[in-house]
């Protein structure tokens, strides 16, 4: 355990981010967590131990390298499935107030557990399509951060995320490196839904290429949106 326990904190240096032996070993009972339920549900196809450290716990961390996650006293993940980028995130600053985000009662369980058995406190997991909770008074345009690692095109994530963040806040995107005509054709979408592109990283982790997509919420997302369940995906706005 000790060799896998360097190895974590020496991939998640390498992207910038410094964490202790604590956080290593609470990332290392994650892992081990994942891939114990893994073994009877779908949570991920990557399940090599070097693989998730990069490709699951780096990649959700290098939202770290864009956004002063210091400054974020309540996040979102929508979407979240096996926790990703909502728990590793939340690892790294425990101090943040987590809402993890699914629509299948079996992940929202493990993640639940999950974070019961890492002690990460202040974290509550709903299940709950993202289109019916949006409109909950609770939720909507709560959140400082709403994060969404979900493989769905920007129009439809924007309007599945953006109504949970309050004005000043962030959606981050996690999406793929070749973004360019993605954004472009969500651009009616997220002015719409009252955001504004604040940013677009493009990195490279190893073999595989990402980016994130930074909005910024300027104004209030109108009462109508996001549409009822199912609409977003069948006619994106645009």
């Amino acid at each position: 355990m000790k060799e896998q326990i360097s190895y974590i904190i020496d991939e998640i240096a390498r992207i910038g981010v410094d964490i202790s032996e604590i956080q290593a070993e609470q990332f290392y009972d994650y892992y081990e967590l994942l891939v114990e339920k893994n073994k009877v549900m779908n949570l991920t196809a990557i399940t090599d131990f070097k693989d998730v450290v990069k490709k699951h716990f780096a990649d959700s961390l290098c939202l770290c390298r864009i956004h002063d996650m210091t400054e974020v006293r309540k996040m979102i993940d929508v979407g979240t499935g096996a926790g990703f980028p909502g728990i590793p995130l939340k690892i790294v600053f425990p101090d943040m107030q987590l809402t993890l985000l699914d629509s299948l009662g079996k992940r929202v369980r493990f993640l639940s557990d999950t974070a019961e058995k890492l002690d990460l406190r202040n974290v509550e997991c709903v299940h709950s399509r993202t289109e019916d909770l949006a409109g909950n008074t609770y939720y909507r345009e709560q959140y400082d951060l709403v994060t969404a690692r979900a493989v769905a095109a920007m129009n439809v994530l924007s309007e599945y995320c953006l109504p949970y963040a309050r004005i000043g806040g962030t959606f981050a995107a996690f999406k793929s490196a070749d973004i360019a005509e993605e954004l472009a054709a969500a651009e009616k979408a997220v002015s719409l839904l009252g955001g504004r592109v604040k940013k677009t990283e493009v990195f490279s982790l190893d073999d595989m290429g990402r980016s994130i997509v930074l909005i910024e919420k300027v104004r209030k997302t109108p009462k109508s949106y996001p549409r009822k369940a199912g609409t977003p995906a069948r006619s994106p706005i645009g």
